[in-house]
């Protein structure tokens, strides 16, 4: 399959595309702890494609409380990269990136292979470290990309953001992960990678979903 060249960098973890196995939560990667969120997030092709917008521009990472640094896409030309299908195996990429783009204030959009340095503090969690854009997906009814670590950070892993339009013209959005704890304090207390797994996705949550405050 072909790629962009991409930095030297590689990520840190050997588990790469992990996040679209279909058995992730029960077979997660060795010595790593997974999760897996979704929420339907309203209905119609508008809203998908604000939604899918906004998850390509980085929008659910900011809201989280986290700030983007050092962003470098890929050089040369760029590839949706690995994808799966519900089998496991690896399937074509879903659409060459013609050209690169940008948000308002001039951050490049996500795109594969592209390099990024996330830091910030979420419910006093310090979150801070280099990730990699290890897939992008973006079809006529799902958009969405996958972040893997490359290193810095207090746990090892991979995430994944999805948007599915479904055809009861339903909306939902899905993140995944799975996180193996790198830092001392997260090895020895398990619980504390839960619990900045479950602070990050509500933040993703508020970010991409217009109903995450209305009352059920």
């Amino acid at each position: 399959m072909r790629r962009g060249t991409f930095r030297d960098e590689t990520v840190d973890y050997a588990a790469v595309g992990a996040t679209q196995a279909p058995d992730l939560m029960q077979y997660p990667p060795e010595r790593s702890i997974p999760a897996e969120e979704s929420w339907r997030i309203g209905s119609g092709e508008s809203r998908f494609k604000t939604a899918g917008e906004a998850l390509l521009s980085w929008t659910a990472q900011r809201a989280a409380g986290l700030t983007l640094s050092d962003v470098r896409p890929a050089s040369g030309p760029m590839y949706s990269g690995v994808s799966f299908d519900e089998e496991g195996h690896p399937v074509a990429p879903s659409r060459l990136e013609a050209e690169q783009r940008f948000d308002s204030d001039g951050t490049p959009f996500v795109g594969a292979g592209t390099t990024v340095h996330m830091h910030g503090r979420v419910r006093g969690m310090k979150i801070d470290g280099e990730l990699r854009v290890i897939y992008v997906v973006e079809e006529a009814r799902r958009i969405g990309f996958a972040l893997g670590t490359v290193g810095g950070s207090v746990v090892s892993g991979e995430e994944s953001f999805l948007l599915d339009w479904y055809a009861n013209d339903e909306v939902w959005f899905t993140v995944r992960a799975f996180d193996a704890p790198t830092a001392l304090a997260y090895k020895m207390i398990p619980a504390l990678t839960r619990r900045r797994r479950r602070e990050l996705f509500k933040g993703y949550l508020r970010a991409i979903s217009p109903l995450y405050s209305t009352p059920t």
